[in-house]
């Protein structure tokens, strides 16, 4: 039997990174339990509505984050903060597929356009690694601004 999965992140800033994370995935914040949102409401601004409601105080309130996939095929991604910075490469990272189904030249393309994108948003370019075939079609590394590894595949 398959299970589901959550994948967590540690972080400085869970909603800082987790709108990041969003905006790489397309996935979305989903908002407060029993909290039934109008079209177009911010997410966000719900949890600190949701929050400040409960009492907790505001230097409490970012200590955790979570995204979703909109379709409800991802696995949710959670973020909790952690007061340590990170300090050496992560053993697990994620591929972002930017590519699925294109070769050479084609895939690169598309890679580098999505490369550009992030980088917008925040992630840091590392290297690049080049086609090689029968094995290696090629792909982009890549780090979130917290510094977390992932790739462009």
């Amino acid at each position: 039997m398959s299970r589901d999965i959550q994948i967590t992140f540690d972080a400085r800033d869970p909603r800082a990174l987790s709108t990041f994370w969003r905006d790489v995935l397309g996935y979305v914040h989903p908002g407060p339990p029993g909290v039934d949102l109008p079209a177009g409401a911010d997410p966000l601004a719900a949890w600190d509505e949701f929050l400040a409601g409960l009492g907790v105080p505001p230097e409490q309130r970012n200590t955790r984050s979570a995204i979703e996939d909109p379709d409800g095929k991802g696995p949710r991604v959670f973020f909790q903060q952690v007061p340590e910075d990170k300090v050496a490469k992560n053993r697990v990272h994620l591929d972002v597929r930017a590519a699925p189904g294109l070769q050479g030249d084609e895939r690169m393309a598309a890679l580098e356009t999505e490369c550009e994108r992030l980088v917008a948003l925040g992630a840091a370019r590392v290297r690049r690694f080049e086609p090689a075939p029968p094995m290696e079609s090629g792909f982009i590394v890549m780090t979130d601004p917290e510094g977390n590894e992932f790739c462009l595949d």
